[in-house]
């Protein structure tokens, strides 16, 4: 076995605390080369795609890495920010805001399961500047396998190359935690505030196959529990909100209702405004 370099003993104690945030990833640019290098990284996660390795390996490289980089790549420019990709940016800001409100408190980076910087590769300098305990926070409200516990699983990673490992938390998943119910009921109202109310709210979760539910995976169930608690917060009757699923993949049957069906549906029903969270 050979572990990772260890940095030199600093004959001092350890610096402060370090968080990490923990986010899904991203392309390093909208390209077919740049997605392609993500989407097989994400697509290879057996957290993520659960058939077997030998009947998904072929689809994903015969297939899949051959059509679908160039598509995506289209559609990740078309939000694509000047500073980079949307969700690299908002993390690296939101990253900044924290580590400003615990000023010495606390050393905060981020990092990203698929793409960069890695989970492992930010374990490593956190470690090399004397982070001797981290905080792990997924940036997932509603813990699933292929989410959080993906994540996890790169944390264990690190540990197990390492010879003198750090104190490592983890946090689980927070669906119904106050804070993060009013930061959402906040988000909502600003919005209403400023264009009014709609004649419904949906909220909308990234949908996972329907199987995952049988095999045990909280994540539908805590989905639901963040929707009912949002609404009582927001104090909407049972037939202003609805919760809804978005983002299938591949033919299985997804967690329901879909969001673009609900959304076709208000449409025959006559409902003139839906906002969506």
């Amino acid at each position: 076995m050979h572990y990772l370099p260890e940095p030199k003993p600093r004959g001092e104690p350890a610096t402060k605390p370090a968080i990490l945030l923990v986010n899904l990833g991203t392309p390093d640019a909208p390209t077919p080369r740049a997605v392609r290098r993500y989407l097989e990284q994400f697509l290879s996660d057996p957290r993520v795609i659960e058939i077997p390795r030998a009947l998904w390996l072929p689809i994903l490289h015969g297939f899949v890495l051959n059509t679908r980089p160039r598509r995506s790549a289209l559609k990740y420019a078309s939000v694509w920010y000047p500073e980079g990709s949307p969700l690299r940016v908002n993390t690296d800001r939101q990253t900044r805001a924290l580590g400003a409100r615990l000023g010495s408190v606390a050393r905060v980076e981020f990092a990203m399961r698929y793409g960069t910087p890695s989970i492992r590769d930010a374990l490593a300098r956190l470690k090399f500047e004397g982070c001797e305990r981290v905080l792990v926070v997924p940036m997932y409200p509603q813990y699933a396998a292929s989410t959080t516990a993906s994540a996890l699983d790169q944390v264990a990673g690190f540990l197990r190359d390492t010879r003198n490992v750090p104190e490592i938390r983890f946090v689980k998943h927070f669906p119904d935690h106050p804070a993060y119910i009013a930061a959402l009921a906040s988000l909502v109202q600003a919005h209403w505030r400023r264009s009014g109310r709609p004649d419904k709210l949906v909220m909308s979760f990234h949908g996972l196959p329907r199987y995952t539910v049988s095999q045990g995976d909280p994540y539908h169930s805590e989905c639901h529990l963040t929707a009912r608690l949002l609404a009582e917060r927001l104090e909407l009757a049972d037939d202003q909100w609805q919760i809804a699923f978005q983002s299938r993949f591949g033919r299985t049957e997804w967690i329901r209702p879909y969001t673009a069906a609900a959304l076709s549906e208000f449409g025959r029903r006559g409902i003139r405004r839906v906002d969506v969270v």
